[in-house]
């Protein structure tokens, strides 16, 4: 893979991880570099299943079905990563001076 390949890939995992938290219904109480974190793992394993099931995944353009299923992966992703996020931390920061 190279540099523009991965970089691509970045920028496509994070677009992927804002549309599978729009897909999870309900609020998620995790920070917005969590859901694109999620989002770029989506896409690298979403490409993964896409072409193990037998989906083109080099094609001219978009390549919609592969990118429905990275979609999926994230709302998967977004929905096991903000219960266990949420869990654990209130939302609120707490203040730097008592």
């Amino acid at each position: 893979m190279t540099i523009t390949g991965i970089i691509t890939a970045l920028i496509i995992g994070a677009i992927v991880g804002v549309l599978g938290r729009l897909v999870v219904p309900g609020k998620q109480a995790m920070p917005i570099w969590l859901t694109v974190v999620v989002g770029i793992i989506a896409a690298f394993l979403g490409t993964a299943l896409a072409r193990a099931i037998g989906i083109p995944t080099a094609t001219n353009g978009i390549d919609w079905r592969e990118l429905a299923v990275q979609v999926l992966l994230a709302a998967v992703g977004v929905a096991l990563v903000a219960g266990f996020y949420g869990r654990g931390h209130s939302g609120r920061r707490r203040p730097l001076v008592r």
